[in-house]
């Protein structure tokens, strides 16, 4: 066989283009896009709570602006949204109880894998959060805050269901 055979097999320029945008979504890229569309959720949220302005935003989440803006635009690290910053956000007295529930929601997303991760970041995650410390928001109805089971903290321990009342 001559060297050139081989090219019978090649796709052309336009044919590569072509398959390109004509494949699915790698399941990569369709977890991110998962991810992204929470956080605009959650950034929804936050505004339809009446937080119009960039400042008044920031405020209610307990973060500063710029932190505020990547949420407000779901523009975040591949890695999504930090233990750290979701603690932040729901340690602050005013974040409205839809957008507490937004973060309640990617918070068991993240931790079940749905948006990647290895089994170890997954589990390094679930240990840095704080939800069992956080107070709990008067204006948040039973209804509103889903129980999340089937998280496992890193300490073994069961699985995180956010109480009703005050916590001691």
């Amino acid at each position: 066989m001559d060297s050139h055979s081989s090219d019978a097999f090649r796709l052309s320029s336009a044919a590569r283009v072509q398959a390109r945008t004509q494949r699915p979504l790698l399941p990569t890229a369709r977890m991110k896009a998962r991810q992204s569309s929470k956080i605009r959720e959650l950034a929804e949220a936050v505004k339809s709570a009446g937080f119009l302005t960039l400042d008044e935003q920031a405020e209610a989440l307990g973060l500063s602006r710029s932190t505020a803006w990547t949420i407000r635009k779901a523009d975040h690290k591949a890695s999504g949204l930090s233990a750290s910053i979701i603690n932040r956000m729901l340690a602050a007295p005013e974040l409205p109880p839809r957008a507490r529930t937004k973060i309640l929601e990617y918070v068991e997303e993240k931790a079940a894998g749905l948006y990647g991760g290895s089994r170890s970041q997954r589990r390094k995650f679930a240990a840095r959060l704080s939800i069992e410390k956080l107070p709990v928001c008067g204006e948040t109805e039973p209804t509103l805050v889903p129980e999340h089971n089937g998280i496992t903290r890193a300490n073994g321990e069961g699985s995180w269901v956010i109480p009703e009342g005050p916590i001691r």
